[in-house]
């Protein structure tokens, strides 16, 4: 099969394009024919080293296709069954052998792209503003990076909600991806938090998604009002350094919060609950995908200096 392998961290170059052994699934694994995979940032941490992965590895946490061979003791699919996972690495790949306890059905009504792109950040937009913080009707929020593919689902499910949301973008084009998503008002990056403060009264936010760290976070706390949610989901700008709690304490008794999908799909029973709303809203088209580009699994490196760059709106796929 045509893979992607990493066998040193680095930059984007470190992503070879390879010929590898099909996969053959272990006890209690299902083997995947891919029909695309999804590319996350979390994909560049690892391949920087930001988070340990021994190498070489095949890289990718997200992706969907079809189930081409079962493993021992696997009952709850069958061979042609459509699926979807998360948080498994090897979805750079044709195929991957994947836990069959982490992998979900994807409903008949859900294309298998939209599918690979919606899993992991659907997942994640979704247990942000229903669990890590419920937002409620009325609650004003503010999205960073309200354009990027998870931004684009977090501006749908606050309005989904019942929140006013305001963005931020870093060009006009992404204004324009933003505020087709929903997005109330939209600012720049440079001056946010006054923006946020003019556009409230003065107020400021219920809750900030943070996904850039460290380049927005000191501007994110500024833009929250007493008693506001920090939540800091990625680090796309740079890692955060450390903070004084006091600082929670003076602004106004904030909250911060570092959540992982992990935490929130500890059991099967949560990660089926949350992947079919997911794939209800999708179906429903309460829920838009937004795809900015389709690669060739070839291309990964491309991809990688794309997403770096800023220079994408949406979710990026890899097609095998």
């Amino acid at each position: 099969m045509r893979a992607i392998v990493v066998s040193r961290n680095g930059g984007p170059e470190v992503l070879e394009a390879t010929e590898r052994e099909d996969p053959v699934p272990g006890p209690g694994e299902v083997l995947i024919e891919l029909a695309a995979s999804g590319v996350n940032y979390i994909d560049v941490y690892f391949r920087t080293g930001a988070y340990p992965q021994p190498t070489p590895y095949v890289p990718g946490v997200e992706g969907a296709g079809t189930v081409a061979a079962l493993g021992e003791g696997v009952t709850d699919f069958s061979v042609g069954d459509r699926v979807a996972w998360v948080n498994v690495p090897g979805s750079y790949a044709q195929y991957a052998a994947v836990p069959a306890d982490l992998v979900v059905p994807v409903p008949d009504e859900v294309d298998l792209q939209v599918a690979a792109a919606s899993l992991l950040q659907g997942v994640t937009a979704e247990y942000l503003t229903r669990s890590t913080d419920q937002v409620r009707p009325g609650d004003t929020v503010l999205v960073h990076a309200a354009a990027g593919g998870m931004g684009l689902l977090l501006v749908q499910l606050c309005k989904l909600l019942g929140a006013r949301v305001i963005g931020t973008v870093s060009t006009p084009e992404k204004e324009k991806t933003a505020r087709d998503a929903g997005a109330d008002e939209i600012v720049g990056y440079d001056g946010f938090a006054e923006e946020v403060r003019r556009l409230t009264g003065g107020e400021g936010v219920a809750v900030v998604y943070d996904g850039v760290g460290a380049p927005t976070f000191d501007g994110s706390l500024a833009s929250l009002r007493r008693r506001g949610m920090m939540v800091l989901y990625g680090a796309a700008g740079g890692r955060v350094e450390p903070v004084d709690p006091q600082r929670l304490n003076t602004a106004g008794s904030l909250f911060l919060t570092r959540p992982t999908l992990y935490h929130y799909t500890h059991t099967r029973e949560e990660l089926l609950e949350r992947a079919t709303a997911v794939y209800g809203w999708v179906a429903s088209g309460d829920l838009r995908v937004h795809i900015g580009h389709r690669y060739d699994v070839a291309d990964a490196r491309a991809a990688h200096e794309d997403l770096e760059a800023r220079r994408t709106t949406g979710k990026l796929l890899l097609i095998p």
